[in-house]
């Protein structure tokens, strides 16, 4: 009879200990594909955060982050579900950070009511970056002629295939600087009375949780389980928070039919994914 009355208890009175919903964010924010690897954007990990979210006695979530950055579109509609889900269901979010939690991962990070990091992690880097290359000579080499037809006289800015224009560059750098406002304000509201008043912390310079803690970037140091631990008890039990699993036992958020051109040009597209994605680890010698 008492073990069946103890069964009915909600699980925060139980002798037990209670169960954090961990959700781990690893990879670069990029929007759509994904299909071979994963990678970080706003329909992969929603279903994942609602199920977290969805964990009634739970007073925290714990969200793990391990992102170089990214797409900073992406990482702003995550920031926002987490702290729409936090306020629905008025729970706390703790964010542990991992190997890094740089530019987009960063702004993720924020989402956190505390951000926590090991004395290694890269914590920082709040700037914005634009790169690609450009070919004009490699076609007078190959012989090859470049035909562009367009209505609008600005719709071929910055083609690489056309050497760069001033004007150009000045267009690229002004949407820069109002994406890298937008994100300044996102530090200040969110860490406000913790940030340093230093200049150096949104030049797009990034650090280690050390400097990061100094700098008023993150809260404190530390482990995961033995963080949570130490705030709900040594009983406290970590779950980790999947993806359903679809017919073949992958996680598939979402699946459209797959044909074989549509794998050929899926490929293609995972390929250059997979250069952007490794382009932006090895920013921060990983």
């Amino acid at each position: 009879m008492a073990g069946f009355l103890r069964k009915l208890m909600p699980k925060r009175f139980r002798k037990d200990g209670i169960t954090i919903p961990v959700v781990r964010l690893q990879g670069a924010i990029i929007s759509g594909g994904g299909q071979f690897r994963p990678i970080l954007n706003l329909a992969n990990v929603s279903p994942v955060l609602e199920k977290a979210f969805a964990m009634k006695d739970a007073p925290a979530v714990a969200i793990s982050i391990n992102s170089p950055g990214g797409s900073p579109v992406q990482s702003r509609l995550i920031f926002t579900r987490i702290r729409e889900l936090a306020r629905e269901k008025q729970k706390k979010v703790l964010v542990f950070v991992e190997d890094v939690a740089a530019s987009g991962g960063y702004m993720i990070a924020l989402a956190g009511d505390e951000i926590i990091a090991d004395a290694t992690s890269i914590v920082g880097s709040i700037g914005v970056v634009s790169g690609g290359f450009g070919f004009p000579e490699l076609l007078k080499k190959i012989g090859v002629e470049r035909r562009v037809y367009t209505a609008g006289e600005n719709k071929v800015i910055l083609d690489p295939f056309q050497p760069e224009k001033e004007k150009d560059i000045e267009y690229l750098k002004s949407l820069q600087l109002e994406i890298h406002q937008v994100f300044i304000a996102m530090v200040r509201e969110r860490r406000a009375g913790k940030l340093r008043d230093d200049a150096a912390v949104f030049s797009g310079l990034f650090w280690s949780g050390t400097r990061g803690l100094e700098l008023g970037l993150i809260d404190g140091l530390g482990d995961m389980r033995q963080e949570l631990k130490r705030r709900y008890g040594q009983k406290t039990k970590l779950e980790l928070v999947t993806a359903g699993r679809g017919l073949f036992g992958r996680r598939i958020p979402g699946v459209s039919p797959v044909t074989l051109e549509g794998a050929a040009s899926g490929l293609a597209t995972g390929l250059v994914e997979a250069a952007e994605e490794r382009a932006l680890w090895s920013r921060f010698g990983l």
